[in-house]
């Protein structure tokens, strides 16, 4: 029903349920495959970019999670902003060298590597994830570096995989760390999304707690969401939640435009997300290519509907599942 009543009609992916509530754009979809084709295949070193909030540690825990790899061992680094100290004392810990191998890195070299090689003999893989690389220090990616150069003759005992915002992207053009770029096998990116895909999420997310998006917001209120949020999913997430929540309290169905801008204005998104929109329009959104390849709304006929806004919920509990996907 979303896409009659947006005026959707086209999208470049599906809308499938996924049993772990997964919404992937064609970029997402591509990343993904790139991430399971990394480690099927043992790619030495694979690069994930993308804007804070679009979803890169969202497609890493889906691939972590996958049931197919019960070979794997996993390490996630989630906050690498550590001394080389501190850096060796924590992969101890996580590949459970014992106590010891923290002492030195040379007695943490010795087991490290020992202990790959006894893994890769019973059949498994070690995979090292490190998010939020754009804030690696150069001590710490070429110790990476370094490690990624443990191998037998034919293959890479360690594999890397790297998540970072695009400013990572410019640090490995630093001549410093070219031989770290040269080593990136794979380098996959996801994008904010278009009009298009951020109406579909909202309307995924709403069919994920067995609604629907046309008697919860209307065009308008859509419209105000993806220019407000930039198509940051994250941020999308909060709008939603807290327009629901508001809209409730109101008593005020579907959601509109105001409402939406409410929310904008109470977190203070900052003059370069919070867009001064046109006045709301009658007509649905329709979405058109550019010139330059831009989604952009235009108008036309449709009815908005009258559904109610409670009948589907209880309490304004049950609007928080944006908040699932809010990191």
């Amino acid at each position: 029903m979303y896409q009659r009543f947006y005026g959707l009609t086209q999208l470049p992916f599906e809308l499938t349920p996924n049993p772990k509530f997964l919404f992937l754009t064609r970029r997402h979809r591509e990343a993904l495959s790139n991430l399971h084709y990394a480690v099927r295949s043992g790619k030495s070193l694979t690069v994930l970019l993308g804007e804070a909030g679009t979803g890169k540690t969202t497609l890493l825990r889906a691939v972590l999670e996958s049931e197919e790899y019960s070979h794997i061992r996993w390490v996630s680094l989630n906050n690498p902003i550590l001394t080389r100290a501190d850096f060796i004392r924590t992969l101890a810990a996580r590949f459970a060298l014992g106590p010891d191998a923290a002492s030195s890195k040379a007695r943490f070299l010795e087991a490290f590597e020992r202990t790959l090689r006894e893994r890769r003999s019973r059949g498994e893989t070690s995979v090292l994830v490190v998010d939020e690389a754009q804030s690696l220090g150069y001590e710490l990616l070429e110790e990476l570096r370094l490690l990624a150069n443990i191998e037998t003759p034919t293959d890479k005992l360690l594999l890397l995989i790297l998540a970072g915002q695009p400013e990572f992207a410019l640090r490995l053009n630093q001549p410093g760390l070219r031989q770290l770029k040269q080593r990136i096998a794979l380098r996959c990116e996801i994008a904010p999304f278009d009009l298009a895909e951020t109406a579909a999420y909202i309307a995924s997310r709403v069919a994920t707690a067995g609604a629907d998006s046309a008697r919860l917001f209307t065009r308008e209120a859509v419209l105000a969401i993806h220019e407000c949020s930039r198509g940051i999913a994250r941020t999308i997430n909060v709008i939603c939640d807290n327009a629901l929540l508001g809209g409730f309290g109101v008593g005020r169905q579907p959601v509109d435009r105001q409402i939406v801008m409410d929310v904008v204005g109470d977190f203070d998104l900052g003059p370069e997300q919070a867009v001064v929109l046109p006045p709301a329009q009658t007509g649905p959104a329709v979405v058109r290519e550019t010139a330059a390849g831009d989604a952009s709304p235009d108008a036309g006929d449709c009815e908005t509907p009258s559904h109610g806004l409670f009948e589907h919920f209880s309490s304004p509990r049950r609007f928080a599942f944006f908040g699932m996907a809010g990191r």
